[in-house]
């Protein structure tokens, strides 16, 4: 086997995964996956359930094309007040969950997935952080909404990007708020250390 088939592939466009698993100084490829998040109905799934169930299907998705490959597939929603909250649709959407999360603490959740087609490997885990937000005043709310930072972000925010001025703190990893729970996926690769070379 190559280096470049034994390399791990993720299974995600975003660039804040990148960036963990850069700082981590992991080895690996981007293959975004094409799964259709908004097809994949909530109902009858737990918000914890609901994240692993999204992102299976987005390393399955990548999978199937690399069966030899080990495939990480994830997926961050947030949870508050029993609804679960994916990326805003638009800007209004993104002002009605952010006066909604940043009134009360909220749940960050990642589900993580690791496939490998050939052996059969497929592993599923979730991480949960409890975000303690500040409130907002009206002029941050308007400027948060203006910067357009919140585009493509579960929960309309990025922590690395808010920072202290939105949050007052967490319980649980950082880095899974910021969309890939280094821990759980170190403490994973440590326990079937088989699965990377």
């Amino acid at each position: 086997m190559d280096d470049s088939t034994a390399r791990m592939i993720l299974a995600s466009a975003s660039p804040r995964r990148r960036d963990l698993l850069t700082q981590a100084g992991y080895a690996f490829d981007v293959a975004p996956s094409d799964v259709d998040e908004e097809a994949i109905s909530a109902d009858g799934h737990s918000p914890t359930r609901y994240a692993q169930v999204l992102a299976l299907a987005k390393a399955r998705s990548v999978a199937a094309q690399y069966p030899d490959r080990i495939v990480l597939g994830a997926d961050t929603i947030v949870h508050c007040d029993g609804e679960i909250i994916g990326k805003p649709a638009d800007e209004a959407d993104a002002e009605r969950i952010t006066r909604k999360l940043f009134s009360r603490p909220h749940e960050v959740i990642t589900g993580l997935a690791l496939v490998r087609l050939a052996d059969g490997v497929e592993i599923v885990r979730s991480d949960v952080t409890t975000v303690y937000p500040r409130r907002l005043s009206e002029e941050q709310i308007a400027r948060h909404l203006a910067g357009r930072t919140w585009e493509g972000k579960a929960g309309a925010y990025a922590i690395q990007e808010t920072g202290d001025e939105f949050v007052e703190r967490i319980e649980g990893s950082l880095t899974n708020v910021v969309g890939l729970p280094m821990e759980l996926l170190e403490q994973i690769l440590a326990g079937i250390p088989h699965i990377l070379p």
